[in-house]
């Protein structure tokens, strides 16, 4: 009998779906997910927040997870650290590592945790958000597990904290102390506000960011000097709010934190608390009302944010200044206004930009490379693909998600990437690229309107400032 000819085995692509769950389980610690093995191998918190909202997708108790970790962080003061750190991972592997920010004996007052080292800073509040769409991806596990029931008190202690611990200006927006709190670390947006600290010593630290990052895509050293000393400063008066040389309101932030009062409305509402659901809806429509009034700038058409240093708006355009769009309550107006100036010359949807960039196109200070100061990120891109369905645009939703698609496959899951070119910047095989590009690719958009934040035409919309 004559030998059957083998075939050679046909390769078979990994599909987008694969290849970004790969990516998860790879960065999947066995209670949380690193953003970045190299380059950030810790808990990072909006970062948790939005690969739940990805991870769901393929485990709805990893998801749960993934959110109990951080909480379990919180300082009694309500506070969710921006960073929970593993006690696993070298101190030279990240700075500023534990030993920097002595959260357990720095943070004592403020109730920092006895049993994890965190940092004391924070991230944007995007957990209430993420807590009910993993519920929503499987509510009988979350039901049985009584994953919201004992999720409430720390997210409701989390925005009590912001609310009040952190209304420096006193009109009701929460302000953030730090530029890492903010998320878009060195966006130009903060350097007037930075302008006037004085950076730490270069000699004091060890930058370990740039073993995995090339030098042109991080911040400069002179930025870093200046995280560091705000950092240290703060940690020196043991985490106490209100005293800092740095104190910005700012849009993105505080938009974040209206969307999740929505959502810990829902939240509420499942849990039976329907009073407090109905007085945290109020809360997200008057956050909506004050940062109409506090930052939208109508000549600009944008959001600004705030020096509360100085008492001025900050003339720069980041794509913070858009983020806003996600709130339902936002007047028609201002909604039209924030749509056109994305696709404007200042930031390219649709047009000249395959992704919305972090900051101005036209700006002399747009730097495509540079981390916050030029590329696109896909959590920034996510959220305004959400805004944009949420107000009606539908088909510029639908181009933008599927760019977002198109790039996060092409750029491996890149960190960033540059938003003319779609080329990957910063760590590949990045966390919340891959779980917010497995978001688009498997929620249905016309799910949206069972998402926290509803339709605009089911919530009042408030007035826009000088318009009647």
């Amino acid at each position: 009998m004559g030998r059957t000819a083998q075939l050679p085995a046909r390769r078979v692509t990994p599909s987008l779906r694969e290849r970004a769950a790969e990516v998860l389980w790879a960065n999947w610690t066995g209670t949380s997910t690193v953003p970045s093995r190299q380059l950030y191998p810790h808990q990072w918190s909006w970062d948790s927040a939005f690969i739940a909202i990805g991870l769901r997708h393929l485990s709805p108790l990893r998801a749960q997870l993934e959110l109990e970790t951080l909480l379990a962080a919180q300082w009694g003061d309500g506070r969710v650290p921006h960073i929970v750190f593993n006690p696993s991972v070298p101190l030279d592997a990240y700075f500023p590592s534990p030993d920097f920010w002595r959260s357990t004996t720095a943070g004592r007052a403020a109730g920092a945790p006895g049993a994890v080292q965190t940092s004391g800073i924070v991230q944007p509040p995007v957990h209430a958000l993420a807590a009910w769409l993993v519920h929503r991806s499987d509510p009988g596990l979350s039901r049985a597990r009584s994953f919201l029931a004992r999720a409430h008190p720390r997210l409701a202690a989390w925005h009590h904290y912001l609310l009040h611990r952190r209304n420096a200006g006193g009109a009701g927006l929460a302000c953030v102390v730090h530029p890492w709190e903010q998320g878009m670390d060195n966006s130009p947006c903060w350097d007037a506000p930075l302008s006037r600290v004085t950076p730490a010593d270069p000699a004091a630290y060890r930058r370990a960011d740039l073993d995995h990052g090339a030098p042109e895509d991080r911040p400069t050293d002179l930025d870093y000097g200046r995280y560091v000393r705000l950092a240290a400063d703060y940690r020196d008066r043991r985490y106490a709010d209100g005293a800092g040389e740095f104190a910005v309101e700012d849009p993105s932030f505080n938009a974040l934190l209206a969307a999740s009062e929505y959502a810990l409305a829902r939240i509420e509402a499942e849990l039976g608390l329907h009073d407090a659901s109905d007085q945290r809806e109020a809360r997200a429509q008057a956050l909506t009302r004050t940062l109409v009034e506090r930052l939208w700038d109508p000549a600009e058409g944008l959001f600004f944010c705030r020096d509360l240093r100085s008492g001025g708006l900050v003339p720069e355009r980041g794509v913070g200044g858009l983020v806003p769009l996600i709130l339902p309550a936002l007047p028609r107006p201002v909604a039209a206004a924030l749509v056109r100036t994305a696709c404007g010359p200042h930031f390219g949807l649709g047009g000249r930009a395959l992704l919305v960039p972090s900051y101005d196109l036209t700006a002399s200070a747009f730097d495509p490379r540079r981390y916050w100061r030029g590329p696109a990120w896909f959590n920034t891109n996510w959220l305004l693909e959400r805004g944009l369905r949420l107000h009606g645009e539908r088909a510029r939703a639908d181009g933008l998600r599927r760019a977002l698609l198109d790039v996060a496959g092409e750029s491996g899951f890149a960190e960033y990437v540059d938003p003319f070119t779609g080329r990957g910047c910063g760590a590949r095989g990045f966390g919340w690229s891959a779980a917010l590009a497995l978001d688009l690719l498997l929620a249905d958009p016309a799910g949206r309107d069972e998402e926290p934040h509803g339709r605009p035409a089911a919530v009042p919309a408030v007035a826009v400032p000088g318009t009647g």
